[in-house]
């Protein structure tokens, strides 16, 4: 259930009201707008009578939503959620971002080399990988905890905050500078690391399963805010689809569709979603005309060498061009 309070409301009367709902035996979602004020009630609004609610002066409308998600609702927080990370740089509500490195940390030179120009190029995030999930148990799982130090070595030297994935509760330790965790598309229904993740103060890059429905990507989310941690982004990396001339599908669809049902941030990858460099600049230019908040792109110095996911990086110079396209298109688009 959803109360939207009048203008003029006083926080005394408003902390009345939310005294008289947990005395109800719910839970109360606050969220207070430039224009707007806003309840959630959050548990078994059933017993709850809408006449009483209605019938205070300093409540303008009272409605019953049937989504399972509540915290995640764009009705229950009407204003887009901006992420705003150490150095300044947000998420969000307008602002974009370009998330861009290597698959996976290979070495000290790659990492900082690539950093280097990806910077260079607009990324205003370094991504990279330190723990890698793979499919076969005999391709290359990553640095580690090594690798989380390189990406510090590499944050330092150029200024980027990071993202990296993390696989289970016992690597949390690894994540104590790193700006923003990734949950990857085969943990994001792993309930218990979706737990451990809502009580931690940093943004969580939420990754869509492989063929997991906007409504399960959603109650995913729902898992992290409802441990307290309200900095979530929604991440689309392509879907699992008949198609096998791709790595995956990227579904579009997912921007427009997330946007109206959730305030939380949207970022897309193109890099997993076809797993070839040559859809990266299109599936790029896609996602930002869709009104994505930001992209995550795999770039690497020597992608025909690397230990990760080369057919589907982009070197430096074609990332650069690629970045000038997107940021072209989105001044074009604030004329639409």
């Amino acid at each position: 259930m959803i109360v939207k309070l009048k203008p003029g409301a006083s926080e005394r009367q408003i902390n009345q009201l939310i005294h008289w709902i947990e005395n109800q035996g719910m839970s109360v979602n606050f969220s207070k707008g430039e224009n707007t004020t806003i309840l959630g009630l959050i548990g078994d609004t059933a017993k709850v009578d809408d006449s009483l609610i209605r019938a205070l002066d300093i409540v303008e409308t009272v409605m019953r939503i049937q989504e399972p998600y509540k915290k995640v609702n764009r009705k229950f927080h009407p204003e887009d959620t901006i992420i705003t990370l150490e150095n300044g740089v947000q998420i969000g509500g307008g602002h974009f971002a370009i998330m861009a490195g290597p698959c996976s940390v290979e070495s000290e030179e790659q990492v900082i080399e690539t950093a280097k120009a990806v910077k260079a190029s607009g990324a205003t995030v370094l991504r990279g990988g330190a723990f890698k999930p793979r499919t076969s148990p005999y391709s290359f799982q990553g640095m580690g905890a090594e690798g989380i130090s390189l990406l510090l070595k590499a944050k330092e030297v150029t200024g980027l905050p990071i993202v990296s994935e993390i696989m289970e509760p016992q690597q949390l330790k690894y994540f104590e500078h790193v700006d923003i965790i990734q949950v990857g598309a085969r943990n994001m229904q792993n309930f218990e690391l979706l737990k451990v993740l809502g009580v931690v103060d940093k943004p969580i890059l939420l990754k869509r399963g492989l063929s997991a429905t906007y409504e399960e990507l959603l109650m995913s989310a729902e898992y992290i805010m409802a441990g307290g941690n309200k900095d979530v982004m929604l991440c689309e990396r392509g879907i699992r689809t008949f198609e096998t001339a791709t790595r995956n599908t990227l579904d579009i669809t997912a921007v427009p569709f997330l946007k109206e049902r959730t305030h939380l941030p949207i970022i897309v990858d193109p890099s997993h979603s076809a797993g070839m460099y040559q859809m990266v600049r299109p599936l790029s230019l896609a996602a930002t005309a869709a009104g994505v908040d930001g992209l995550i792109i795999e770039v690497h110095n020597d992608p025909a060498n690397a230990l990760c996911d080369g057919p589907q990086s982009l070197k430096p110079k074609s990332f650069d061009s690629t970045a000038k396209a997107i940021f072209k298109l989105r001044e074009i688009m604030k004329d639409i």
